[in-house]
């Protein structure tokens, strides 16, 4: 399903509880822009305060770790 035009992208899911603050929340996910080279593509939020976050990047050839929060 990829088109020649766009490039590969590479998607990573997170998955951040009701406790975690909206401030704490963007700033684990503004480092992993930063230095992970990622950018939010969808973000849901739900009833009970969860969000499922998607991130997503260029797929590179080097291999980078998949981000995840630490609570």
């Amino acid at each position: 399903m990829t088109d020649s035009s766009e490039p590969d992208w590479e998607y990573a899911p997170l998955h951040i509880p009701a406790d975690v603050t909206r401030l704490n929340a963007a700033a684990q996910l503004s480092l992993q822009a930063e230095f992970g080279g990622w950018e939010l593509a969808r973000v849901v939020k739900y009833m009970d305060g969860t969000r499922r976050v998607t991130l997503r990047r260029k797929r590179t050839k080097t291999s980078v770790p998949l981000p995840g929060l630490s609570a």
